[in-house]
C-alpha cells in the first residue's frame, strides 16, 4: 500500500491560491507474505514456508508465476544455495481448498497460480537445510519470494529470515572390550559423546549418561578422558546393574564450525568426551 497526497491551486487577478492537502491511499489489488512456521534452524533439519496472495481486486488473477531464491547468496564470487527443496512437498489452497498441485521446476518456480476475486491463494512447501546454511551462532537465512505473471504491473516479493537454532546437538556411540569375556574376567565399556551443535554443554545443563549393565559389573570404575571419576560423579547398583553420571558431570565444548574459502560449504568436526566403564563379571 502507497499513500499519495495532492494539491491544487487557483489563480485570479494575479493572486495565487492553494487548497488543502488531499490524502489517499493506494491499495495493491495483489498482496504477498511470506512466513516460516518456526523461527530456527537446525543442521539437517527443514523448515515449512507458507506462501499466501490475497485479491483484493473483483477479478480473477491466473496464470502466475512464484519463485523462490531458496536463500541464495554470494560467497567467493559464485552463489551458493542454503535451502533444498524438499520434492513432492508443495500443497496448493485456493480459499483454503486444496488443489492440484503445481508444475514445479529448478530454479524453485511454481507455475499456473491462480488467486481468485476477492480470495487468497496459498503456497506450503518444505525446504531441507543443506550443507551451504551458516550452522554459527546468530548466522540467519533470509529467502524472498517473488510472484510474476501478465496481469501484474510489477513483480511482488515478500521475505522471511529465519535464524540458526542456538543448542547443543549430542550423539553418542557405545562399544565394550574384549567382545568375548568369560565369567569372572574384565569387561570395558567406552562411551564416546559428541557435540555437532554451535553451543557448549555445561553443567547447568545437566546432562547425565545412564545405562544398566547386564550382567551385572562387580568393582566399577569410571573416567572421563582418562581421568578418574570421584564416586561424587555417579551413582551405581551393584545388585540392579544400574549407572548415572551425577547431573552436570558431563560437560563439552562446541564444535568448531568453519565454512570452505574454495566452495562455501561448511565444515563441523565435533567435539568429544569418552566415558570408560569398567568392571568383572
Amino acid at each position: 500500500m502507497a499513500v499519495f497526497y495532492n494539491q491544487a491551486t487557483l489563480t485570479y487577478n494575479g493572486r495565487r491560491v492553494a487548497s488543502n492537502m488531499a490524502e489517499g491511499e493506494l491499495i495493491e489489488e495483489l498482496s504477498l507474505t511470506k512466513t516460516a512456521l518456526l523461527p530456527t534452524y537446525g543442521i539437517g533439519g527443514k523448515i515449512t514456508y507458507v506462501v499466501s496472495i490475497v485479491n483484493n481486486g473483483t477479478a480473477d488473477h491466473t496464470g502466475l508465476t512464484v519463485s523462490d531464491d531458496l536463500g541464495a547468496y554470494e560467497f567467493s564470487g559464485q552463489q551458493v544455495t542454503p535451502l533444498t527443496y524438499a520434492e513432492g512437498s508443495v500443497g496448493y489452497y485456493a480459499n483454503g481448498v486444496p488443489q492440484q498441485p503445481p508444475t514445479v521446476t529448478e530454479p524453485l518456480t511454481f507455475t499456473d497460480i491462480a488467486v481468485p476475486a476477492g480470495g487468497n491463494a496459498m503456497l506450503i512447501y518444505e525446504a531441507s537445510v543443506n550443507e551451504f546454511a551458516p550452522p554459527t551462532a546468530g548466522s540467519e537465512i533470509t529467502n524472498t519470494v517473488t510472484v510474476s505473471g501478465a496481469s501484474l504491473t510489477a513483480q511482488l516479493t515478500a521475505s522471511e529470515t529465519v535464524t540458526a537454532e542456538e543448542a547443543p546437538q549430542l550423539s553418542i556411540i557405545k562399544s565394550l572390550s574384549p567382545e568375548e569375556v568369560t565369567a569372572g574376567g574384565e569387561l570395558t565399556y567406552t562411551f564416546d559423546i559428541y557435540n555437532y551443535g554451535n553451543t557448549a554443554v555445561t553443567a547447568a545443563d545437566n546432562a547425565a549418561l545412564t545405562d544398566t549393565f547386564a550382567p551385572v559389573l562387580k568393582g566399577l570404575t569410571a573416567a572421563l578422558d582418562g581421568t578418574p571419576l570421584p564416586a561424587s560423579a555417579y551413582t551405581y547398583d551393584e545388585t540392579s546393574g544400574e549407572f548415572a553420571t551425577t547431573a552436570g558431570t558431563v560437560t563439552l565444548a562446541a564444535a568448531e564450525m568453519a565454512q570452505d574459502t574454495a566452495t562455501g560449504e561448511w565444515k563441523t568436526v565435533p567435539s568429544k568426551l569418552s566415558l570408560t566403564i569398567s568392571g568383572t563379571l
